[in-house]
């Protein structure tokens, strides 16, 4: 099994490069590339459908010559990889978009411009991934293809998150000073809470007189009992 989960940047090719230039055995060899031993047999043989081109994991400074040595010396030595394959990293730049996405971005874009004027342009590039020049095509209505254009919610269309959205709006809310106010807003608190108060009592109240209706411990109201007529609130005594 291969060590922590580590296997070569290529596996077959190094496998291959590994039966054609040293003694391991084929166990090892399988181990070390986290492929099944059927496989490094099959390399061996020529019978695989593909001709693999060697790939030499000394060189690639994933495996050391002294654990080749040493596993040639020890059918049972597990070989440890020297380094996991170097992980792909985002560079600066436009957001990527598959290509299948790139014909909404038009749209995308509209519909941020109607409905979030706050947002910069450079903001736009990053969030779905297009340019300036784009933007301000759609803007001015000179963009080449602006009759076809509707605007779409870009989270719906999968150009970018809610969470993405959502964070650029409030990171530019709070930059500007909005700060929402209402819900620490307490003068209100003591009505609000006598209304609901309020409310909940005429509700159990026209709760109990519609039981005792249907149960019959009380004479049948002129009105109709209705959605309308049970929860309607009683004119003040």
């Amino acid at each position: 099994m291969a060590q922590n989960g580590l296997v070569p940047l290529m596996p077959h090719a190094t496998a291959a490069w590994l039966v054609d230039n040293t003694a391991l055995s084929f166990t090892q060899i399988a181990e070390f590339c986290g492929l099944h031993i059927l496989e490094v047999q099959a390399m061996a043989d020529d019978m695989t459908g593909t001709k693999y081109t060697g790939r030499d994991p000394v060189r690639a400074g994933e495996l050391a010559m002294e654990e080749i040595e040493k596993g040639q010396a020890d059918p049972d030595y597990d070989l440890k990889i020297s380094k996991g394959p170097d992980q792909v990293r985002r560079t600066k730049g436009p957001r990527y978009t598959p290509v299948s996405k790139r014909s909404d971005k038009p749209d995308g874009i509209a519909w941020l411009l109607r409905n979030h004027t706050e947002i910069s342009d450079g903001a736009i590039c990053k969030l779905i991934g297009t340019t300036r020049n784009t933007i301000a095509a759609i803007r001015d209505r000179s963009h080449w293809n602006i009759a076809e254009i509707q605007a779409k919610d870009p989270v719906t269309l999968g150009l970018c998150s809610q969470r993405e959205l959502d964070a650029i709006v409030a990171r530019i809310a709070k930059k500007a000073g909005l700060v929402d106010t209402v819900a620490d807003d307490t003068r209100f608190a003591g009505d609000r809470e006598a209304l609901i108060e309020q409310l909940r009592a005429e509700r159990d109240e026209n709760k109990r007189l519609a039981e005792e209706v249907l149960t019959g411990e009380t004479e049948t109201p002129a009105v109709a009992l209705t959605a309308e007529t049970l929860f309607k609130k009683q004119p003040d005594a």
